[in-house]
């Protein structure tokens, strides 16, 4: 006998501030810790939910392993002071992984399995190197009809650039807005509303004393855009995927660290709690494309979502779509006709950084917390993924 499909409604969204990789404000802070830190955030802006009611965790990890291995799902529930009955378990699916997350406990709860879950995402660029501390590809990949596989996502950008004739002089000019968009939108105080404060504890010898000092410094805000960003000085940047390439590090997103978590709760449940909910779960879809051109991937998912929502790209009133590389920001931009003015207001990862598995859902807090600032029906977010997929999902309002 099949169940009536019931509604999810994202009740908490907080993440943490992003920091740059390798040797920015996070670099000592273990993912776990950090998640743990946003996890018991989200939960302080619930006050009157009974965290025993917390059926399940799911965490997207990019790169699961070292610091963020072990199940870091159920290490930083734990850490963060749940009770033991919450679950947690850790997903992959590259830069996807949070906003998977949000798709997969969102479904639990629809399908009525569920009446509330948390959702999220936690990676350290810093700790954890891209590719992981251990590579071992599969030596298929090297063959032809697979070898796209193999391609860094550095030069899968190139060839989208060259494909969607995406000039550097766009790319840069595109990069210059990100920081842009970002600062003016710390200084208005736009990110407060989805930003956890975090303690960040440091430890010095003292060799006068012999002893260890402790010393604890609050971070508010994300690390990565800057003031002095300017089309000359992007200019000058050299191209590092290819000879005669347009990618550089001033257009493509920054490695970053940073967490991010959603708790996401049944009709039934809010009834329960007294819970006031932000926003309704409407649609996700993933779809793949050729890995060579792996950054092209929202094309295809932005318009699967809108279908399965019923819905069009004039009913979005906020887009995070998340800026792996100007160029391929760019190409799905003008593939599919995206309105610019309502695509990344606040940047992107370009300027705000791009903590792989966790930006899912930090771009969903933003998102979340944007169309209500500014009256919006609906957002998505939206993100190209390694091996050539392409994920969107969508909330509204309410």
């Amino acid at each position: 006998m099949s169940k009536q499909i019931e509604e999810a409604y994202i009740v908490a969204a907080t993440r943490s501030p992003i920091g740059k990789a390798p040797r920015g404000m996070f670099k000592n802070t273990r993912p776990d810790d950090l998640l743990a830190m946003v996890l018991k955030s989200a939960l302080a802006q619930v006050p009157s939910l009974d965290p025993a009611a917390i059926e399940d965790a799911i965490i997207g990890c990019a790169f699961p392993e070292a610091e963020q291995g072990l199940n870091m799902a159920r290490m930083s529930v734990l850490l963060a002071g749940l009770p033991n009955t919450v679950g947690g378990v850790t997903i992959n699916r590259y830069c996807a992984s949070g906003l998977t997350a949000v798709a997969m406990a969102a479904d639990r709860i629809r399908v009525g399995e569920a009446d509330v879950m948390i959702a999220g995402g936690a990676e350290s660029m810093s700790m954890v190197p891209m590719m992981g501390n251990k590579i071992s590809m599969n030596p298929a990949i090297a063959r032809d009809e697979n070898v796209g596989m193999a391609y860094g996502m550095g030069l899968t950008a190139e060839k989208v650039a060259a494909q969607w004739k995406v000039s550097r002089e766009d790319q840069d000019a595109f990069a210059l807005a990100s920081h842009q968009k970002a600062l003016a939108g710390i200084a208005a105080g736009e990110f407060k509303d989805e930003t956890t404060a975090i303690d960040i504890v440091e430890h010095f010898p003292n060799l006068g004393s012999g002893q260890i000092d402790i010393k604890t410094r609050k971070a508010n805000n994300d690390e990565g855009p800057r003031a002095d960003t300017s089309l000359e000085g992007l200019a000058k940047l050299k191209a590092v995927f290819a000879a005669k390439g347009s990618v550089t590090a001033g257009n493509s997103s920054q490695m970053s660290d940073g967490a991010g978590a959603l708790i996401i709760a049944s009709e039934a449940a809010i009834k329960r709690f007294n819970l006031t909910p932000l926003a309704r779960f409407v649609s996700f879809s993933v779809r793949g494309v050729p890995p060579e051109i792996m950054g092209i991937g929202p094309k295809e998912a932005i318009p699967a979502a809108l279908k399965k929502a019923d819905l069009q790209l004039a009913d979005m009133g906020w887009i995070e779509l998340n800026e792996a590389f100007a160029a391929q920001a760019l190409a799905v931009i003008r593939d599919l006709g995206l309105n610019p003015e309502v695509v990344n207001p606040l940047g992107g990862a370009i300027a705000l950084g791009h903590p792989l598995g966790a930006t899912g859902a930090i771009r969903s807090a933003t998102a979340i917390h944007g169309m209500r600032r500014r009256n919006q029906k609906y957002s998505m977010v939206t993100m190209c993924v390694g091996t050539g997929m392409g994920a969107a999902g969508i909330f509204e309002r309410v």
